[in-house]
């Protein structure tokens, strides 16, 4: 394992090689004393996996291959980041999340307990790419969310409690709390009976 900083990791840890672990953000190049990266216990770290300084993650955490996790993130328990996603830095993450393969989280972005992201699902935090203006605002999903595979979610948006977004949608407005967003644009509907289950 390759540590930069100072890092912690709980008993019980499996780390497959190669793993890289307090990488230091652009404000902590050349220096040798920062905080590096904290991770609760019976983690699973994969190989390929790359987290930096200033990231906090809970208990029994899980990695697939060559995942990376960016600066000043705070991730909770039982969290599962899948093969090549990105999440990049000051993001906030709630407790039993399932981020699937290939998924993209932007900066600034707050995801709250029980959310459920699909592969290939993008999360967006600027309006007006590359320009950065207004401010960077990652989306907010609040708790108990699924976003199924492939749909994007635009910058600012939040997600309410328990709705989905429906595979291959394009999130343009606030999605409210227990109703379906499908489509592209996607307009809402009714969860289906199953989901209301």
């Amino acid at each position: 394992m390759t540590e930069y900083g100072t890092n912690s990791v709980g008993e019980g840890a499996r780390i497959f090689e190669p793993v890289t672990l307090g990488f230091p953000s652009r404000e902590r190049l050349g220096q040798t004393d920062f905080t590096g990266t904290v991770i609760g216990k019976n983690a699973v770290l994969r190989s390929g996996t790359i987290i930096y300084c200033d990231v906090e993650i809970g208990d029994d955490f899980s990695s697939g291959h060559n995942v990376m996790i960016r600066e000043h993130t705070k991730i909770g328990d039982r969290v599962a980041v899948g093969t090549s996603t990105v999440i990049e830095g000051e993001c906030s993450i709630g407790n039993d999340v399932s981020l699937q393969s290939m998924v993209y989280i932007p900066t600034n972005t707050i995801l709250g307990n029980s959310v459920f992201i699909g592969p290939n699902a993008v999360l967006t935090n600027d309006r007006y790419p590359p320009h950065g203006r207004p401010p960077l605002q990652g989306p907010v999903i609040k708790d108990n969310v699924s976003i199924g595979a492939g749909a994007v979610i635009l910058p600012g948006i939040t997600i309410g409690e328990g709705a989905l977004v429906a595979a291959g949608s394009v999130v343009t407005h606030d999605v409210p709390a227990r109703m379906m967003a499908i489509g592209t644009p996607a307009r809402f509907v009714d969860l289906p009976e199953k989901m209301l289950e």
